[in-house]
């Protein structure tokens, strides 16, 4: 039987091609391209996510692939093996998410230590062969937490030590103004130091979401923003006078 590899994503799906190549292994890979982590999910309509993801940019080729993915999943013959890691908000999402539209099919699973997407490909060219059947109650555990979770339909999803649990709009905010100076910086570099800090020891957002929120957070006003906000090389931000008094005061 042929084997299919499902990956948690376009940057993990080219690590593991990578490392499946290296080992002289002619077996495919399907990638996720939707990062279930964020945005609604309360609907199987995949046009919902498509219309959500949309609002960011242009994502035509993209989207258009979310329901064949699903498609292939659901009806493909090979037998798939899913990949995915606990400590990545988008990977754990993508497994609850493959659980509970598999149903009790039968499919195999290689859990790795951290993420699929930053491991190295040597190190995943070793996990080839490592995979094992899904037991029941594991299936039957991440179909309850999916469901919840849609139920719930909150803006994020993040990591806690207890599993994947719903997070608000403003999850992040807290962690960009803590980034952010009263000196003038340009955003991709507070961005980037809120996505360090947000990865030890779950990786939990990325870059584009944490955008949207500084972009929001300047619309507020509790972000100064020298340029078009969108704009993240390009764009500097810096606290207002007053936050910046009261962090000094505390």
């Amino acid at each position: 039987m042929t084997t299919l590899h499902i990956a948690p994503g376009d940057s993990a799906g080219g690590s593991l091609r990578q490392a499946i190549r290296g080992a002289g292994r002619n077996e495919e890979v399907l990638r996720s391209r939707d990062d279930l982590s964020c945005g609604p999910i309360d609907s199987d309509d995949h046009s919902a996510r498509v219309a959500w993801w949309a609002r960011f940019y242009d994502i035509a080729d993209v989207t258009s692939g979310f329901e064949r993915f699903w498609n292939r999943v659901e009806t493909t013959g090979d037998r798939l093996v899913a990949w995915f890691g606990r400590h990545s908000a988008s990977e754990l999402s993508f497994f609850l998410a493959l659980a509970d539209r598999l149903g009790d099919r039968p499919y195999d699973i290689v859990e790795v230590m951290g993420t699929v997407a930053l491991m190295p490909t040597d190190r995943l060219a070793t996990l080839l062969g490592s995979e094992r059947p899904i037991m029941d109650h594991e299936r039957g555990e991440a179909r309850r937490q999916w469901r919840q979770l849609r139920r719930e339909n909150a803006p994020f999803r993040v990591v806690s030590p207890t599993g994947l649990v719903s997070a608000p709009v403003d999850h992040f905010d807290s962690l960009l103004i803590e980034q952010a100076t009263p000196e003038w910086q340009q955003m991709a570099r507070v961005v980037g130091a809120a996505m360090a800090h947000s990865s030890e020891p779950y990786y939990q957002v990325g870059d584009l979401m944490l955008l949207t929120r500084m972009v929001a957070l300047v619309e507020a006003g509790k972000l100064l923003a020298d340029g078009d906000p969108w704009d993240m090389r390009a764009c500097r931000v810096r606290l207002p006078q007053t936050l910046s008094r009261m962090g000094s005061a505390c």
